[in-house]
């Protein structure tokens, strides 16, 4: 089985709680107004890697605890993400989602690729990002309306501690002089930072 992706992030700290893998989907069929990566809207860009692949990669990085799957939008590759969250499941890992949709509308939809993602799914983050209700008091998301689903008990915890995860911002130099940043940041600070680099 294949996916398309934007771009793999072997580990991170900025994109979910603890240490994990992150992987932006390619393709978006949502759209919200103000997205920070209309980029990932197109679903022919971007470079297709097969799901086998990306599960092996995963695994092999010896410091996670799971994987977040960012988009674009992830539902629109549902069946595949299902098939690797089975695969990071089964090796004891969690696995974060995030989608534009409501948890409502993904399960009246009645659609079972839908549904394969969200069982495999710990910690889902649901709603389009709304620009006129920017907040980024919370962690991980960009707006106000956007609301956390503990789907499983892995991270049942953290509904209560929420207010004490701060968001966090990471900046890679890359070889070729290409700066690569991840994480939740206001236009202003990222344009605080660029012009410091």
């Amino acid at each position: 089985m294949w996916l398309r992706i934007h771009r793999f992030l072997p580990f991170t700290r900025a994109e979910g709680p603890g240490n994990r893998s992150c992987l932006w989907v390619q393709g978006c069929s949502i759209h919200c107004p103000g997205c920070a990566v209309p980029w990932t809207w197109d679903a022919k860009a971007g470079q297709a890697v097969q799901v086998d692949e990306l599960a092996a990669q995963i695994l092999q990085q010896p410091e996670v605890e799971g994987v977040t799957f960012l988009g674009g939008e992830p539902f629109d590759q549902a069946a595949a993400l299902a098939e690797l969250g089975q695969q990071i499941k089964a090796a004891g890992l969690s696995v974060m989602t995030f989608t534009g949709n409501t948890l409502e509308q993904l399960r009246e939809a009645d659609r079972a690729d839908w549904q394969a993602l969200l069982n495999v799914t710990d910690l889902l983050v649901d709603g389009p990002f709304q620009v006129e209700h920017l907040d980024l008091s919370r962690p991980w998301v960009g707006s106000s309306n956007q609301r956390y689903y503990f789907l499983s008990d892995r991270y049942r915890h953290l509904a209560t501690e929420l207010d004490q995860i701060p968001n966090r911002l990471e900046v890679r130099l890359q070889p070729d002089g290409q700066v690569l940043i991840n994480g939740m940041a206001t236009a202003a600070d990222l344009e605080a930072l660029l012009v410091n680099l």
